[in-house]
């Protein structure tokens, strides 16, 4: 069974909006590992405007699943992954501007770059996911380069406007993970998934696990965090 990563950025950008202590993404990280989620997912942005340096640190020592670092490739965040030492570090692309990451690494034009960032965080044990597009180039390359894992984008199927987009995006996103499984690479998948998308990856077995923020902080503030990942949690065991 595919499972449950949870993203607490936003938990961390609304603190920020009021440059306060409250609410922590900490306590949040506690609430959505009790609440039945595998893993909890932080990125660290060059710019800071979300998680801070101090909470990295901090769920370091009370995450008790599985802390997953997103982080560009530069020599300042390998430093702190190297530092930190989570579980897991997927690589992403960012830019400055984007209100939220806007799609996968390129590794045609960031081979090199990429690589010696994998080799670097290998060097403390630490596995490394690559966050890439649906496409069979950036998986191979994802291959040839050492990482361990892949995270898929899925941020085209869902926020495709009509049923014709969505098939051809979800067939990219479905024959990408079969080919990453063949390569014998882990598979992720994450960015925009909600309670409804959710449901379409029912029978892709190759995934290993959803890499899940926005919607589940969105319907936190309805139903309460737990309740939103207990519900997430039981959509995806149906899958």
């Amino acid at each position: 069974m595919a499972q449950l990563a949870v993203n607490v950025d936003h938990v961390a950008t609304l603190r920020q909006a009021r440059g306060i202590n409250l609410p922590d993404p900490v306590t949040a990280a506690a609430i959505v590992e009790l609440a039945g989620a595998d893993g909890v997912v932080v990125h660290l942005r060059e710019d800071r405007r979300h998680i801070q340096d101090r909470d990295v640190r901090i769920l370091r020592q009370t995450v008790k699943t599985k802390l997953i670092l997103e982080m560009a490739a530069t020599t300042e965040m390998i430093g702190i992954a190297k530092e930190i030492k989570p579980d897991l570090v997927t690589l992403v692309p960012e830019k400055r501007q984007e209100l939220t990451t806007e799609g996968g690494l390129d590794l045609h034009c960031n081979e090199e770059t990429v690589a010696e960032a994998i080799n670097s965080i290998h060097k403390q044990g630490t596995p490394v996911s690559l966050f890439v597009n649906p496409d069979p180039d950036q998986i191979e390359l994802a291959r040839k380069i050492a990482a361990d894992c892949v995270e898929i984008h899925t941020g085209t199927f869902c926020d495709a406007i009509d049923a014709t987009g969505r098939s051809n995006a979800f067939s990219r996103i479905a024959q990408s993970a079969k080919l990453a499984h063949k390569l014998g690479l882990e598979i992720n998948a994450g960015h925009g998934l909600g309670y409804h998308t959710i449901k379409s990856f029912k029978g892709l077995s190759e995934i290993n696990e959803f890499s899940i923020g926005h919607s589940i902080i969105a319907r936190a503030v309805m139903v309460g965090l737990a309740r939103a990942v207990r519900e997430m949690v039981e959509l995806i065991k149906e899958l």
